[in-house]
């Protein structure tokens, strides 16, 4: 039976006198196109959801709805934080997402005591960490963060498609599908586009 999403880990951490934890995660580290968005989510203590678990195992009207349950509820403090695709370029997309991480910290309204972030530890970090991997299907507030940061990055890909209509971003959120990569081959990359990312710098080559 698959482990479900607790506040155990939150909890251990409150007992060991770390009063505020916030859970990281990210949304978009694969796509081509389009932002890495980064979420951070304190959850009260005692906090429980029967249907909060890792955005990806949930539809997106799921999403939709726990997104405004959790950004709705004031016990619950939360930051997202957008990396664009410069920065994506400029850095390389792993190092990206650790900058938005360390960002996104220091955007929320409390001072965090300690941080689990979903995959594989951090380094350097502003603030004492535990990395989880499949933390968003273990931790209630990583999950909470996977949600705001794949909510925030869908909702900033479906802006895109209004300016960018022929590419069908709304469907592939900016992901290699056969559809984005025909799109791509017609049209050649928009500013929206990671030119580091391979696909995307040959065929930026030939436009």
């Amino acid at each position: 039976m698959a482990a479900r999403c607790t506040l155990e880990q939150e909890d251990l951490l409150r007992a060991a006198g770390f009063l505020h934890v916030a859970g990281i995660d990210e949304a978009g580290r694969g796509p081509l196109a389009g932002p890495v968005v980064v979420a951070a989510v304190v959850l009260p203590a005692g906090y429980s959801h029967s249907r909060l678990n890792d955005s990806k195992k949930l539809s997106e009207k799921v999403r939709e709805q726990i997104f405004e349950e959790i950004t709705s509820d004031p016990r619950i403090l939360w930051a997202v934080v957008e990396v664009g695709v410069e920065e994506i370029d400029r850095l390389n997309i792993l190092r990206a997402t650790h900058e938005g991480m360390r960002r996104v910290v220091s955007r929320l309204a409390v001072s965090v005591d300690h941080v689990l972030i979903d995959g594989l530890p951090v380094h350097p970090f502003p603030k004492p960490q535990k990395a989880l991997v499949g933390g968003d299907g273990l931790s209630l507030s990583i999950a909470a963060a996977s949600i705001c940061a794949k909510v925030t990055r869908d909702r900033g890909m479906q802006s895109i498609d209004a300016e960018f209509p022929q590419y069908g971003f709304a469907k592939h959120k900016g992901y290699g599908t056969a559809m984005h990569l025909a799109r791509l081959r017609e049209y050649g990359p928009t500013p929206y586009h990671r030119r580091s990312f391979a696909p995307v710098h040959q065929l930026a080559l030939e436009f």
